[in-house]
């Protein structure tokens, strides 16, 4: 028996049934079950840590290219929300590779991957490490970092991310947007460095019933990408965020 606030459905009633089914609780309401999509899961899950919300989810898979085959290294797992994304977006032939301080938070992401993919797949690598202060073996097409203090991470992910590779970076403030800035043109290789925030309405469309939604999902962080450079200059352009 499932319980909700509009009453109560038999579990009977769902089992085998098509999705897009339409069942009545036992006060009379009618509700219609389907398969929870990722969006959903990402907002339903209990958070310890901040979490990445979906239309950050999506602004980040498609400005850092995330690609199938694409080997991908993150650090701070965090909600594990993200890997399981990065995991579905490189697909079987890609890898992924999260580093994570806390051992708790490693275990919160990879329960989140098994909630979200049904399994641990083979080609996710969880690490239990300070990405701070250890050197990355291996080559990455793409560094996705989820961290307070990105820019300390830089010395060690920078040398780890092939040229042509993208470095993203999700800060909840714009002083840590400023200060991974700076440093990536201090360390040097880094150009087309660019800094977005999201801010997502829904509206109401029902009948005569046309505006926008009384609440909207507002500031929730920075995007930041830069480009691996082959060499150690910096390239600057005009549209950069700063």
């Amino acid at each position: 028996m499932l319980s909700l606030h509009s009453g109560a459905v038999k579990h009977d009633d769902l089992i085998g049934r098509p999705e897009g089914t339409v069942v009545a609780t036992h006060q009379g309401s009618k509700l219609v079950a389907f398969r929870p999509t990722f969006s959903e899961l990402a907002l339903d899950r209990k958070r310890k840590a901040q979490p990445i919300y979906p239309k950050d989810l999506g602004a980040i898979l498609v400005g850092a290219d995330i690609h199938p085959g694409a080997r991908i290294l993150e650090a701070g797992a965090g909600t594990g929300t993200l890997t399981a994304a990065l995991l579905r977006a490189v697909g079987p032939t890609g890898s992924v590779v999260a580093y994570e301080l806390r051992e708790e938070f490693l275990e919160l992401a990879r329960a989140a991957v098994i909630d979200h993919l049904g399994d641990e797949p083979a080609n996710l690598e969880l690490r239990l490490g300070d990405i701070y202060e250890e050197s990355v073996d291996g080559e990455f097409d793409r560094v996705c970092l989820d961290l307070p203090e990105p820019w300390r991470a830089l010395p060690n992910v920078a040398p780890a991310l092939r040229p042509g590779g993208i470095l993203f970076a999700l800060s909840p403030n714009v002083s840590q947007v400023q200060r991974l800035a700076d440093a990536l043109r201090e360390l040097g290789g880094f150009g087309l460095i660019e800094t977005t925030e999201l801010l997502e309405r829904g509206w109401t469309v029902r009948g005569r019933s046309l505006r926008p939604a009384h609440r909207m999902v507002a500031h929730t962080a920075f995007l930041t990408f830069a480009r691996r450079l082959a060499g150690s200059e910096v390239f600057e352009t005009e549209s950069e965020g700063f």
